[in-house]
C-alpha cells in the first residue's frame, strides 16, 4: 500500500501564488504516476496535471504556463506549485499516485485552495 499526506492549501487572493505538497510513504517503488486533481463545487474532479516515473508532464489547458507539477525522488514528495491564481482555481485539491504491482490508484485526503477576488 501506498499512504498519501497532503500539505499547502489555504486562502490566496487573486494573482497569488501556493505550492500543494504531498508526502508519499509505503510501496513508493511501486508508483509509476503521480496526479493532481481537483473538484469545485457542484463539479466533478478534475485532472489538473500528471507526472510520470520517466519524468513526462501535462496538463490541463485551464493550468498549462500557470501551474507546474514537480517531485523530489529523495523526499518522496511531488508538488503543484500554482502561480497567478484565479478564482476559479478555488477547488479541493487532491493528489493521487498510480502503482503498477498491483495496478491500483491511492489518494490523498484532499486539501482546500481558495483564491479570493
Amino acid at each position: 500500500q501506498v499512504q498519501l499526506v497532503e500539505s499547502g492549501g489555504g486562502l490566496v487572493q487573486a494573482g497569488g501564488s501556493l505550492r500543494l505538497s504531498c508526502a508519499a510513504s509505503g510501496r513508493i517503488f511501486t508508483i509509476n504516476e503521480m496526479d493532481w486533481y481537483r473538484q469545485a463545487p457542484g463539479k466533478q474532479r478534475e485532472l489538473v496535471a500528471v507526472i510520470t516515473s520517466g519524468g513526462i508532464r501535462n496538463y490541463a489547458d485551464s493550468v498549462k504556463g500557470r501551474f507546474t507539477i514537480s517531485r523530489d525522488n529523495a523526499k518522496n514528495t511531488f508538488y503543484l506549485q500554482m502561480n497567478s491564481l484565479k478564482p476559479e482555481d478555488t477547488a479541493v485539491y487532491y493528489c493521487k499516485v498510480r502503482t503498477d504491482s498491483p495496478r491500483y490508484d491511492y489518494w490523498g485526503q484532499g486539501t482546500q485552495v481558495t483564491v479570493s477576488s
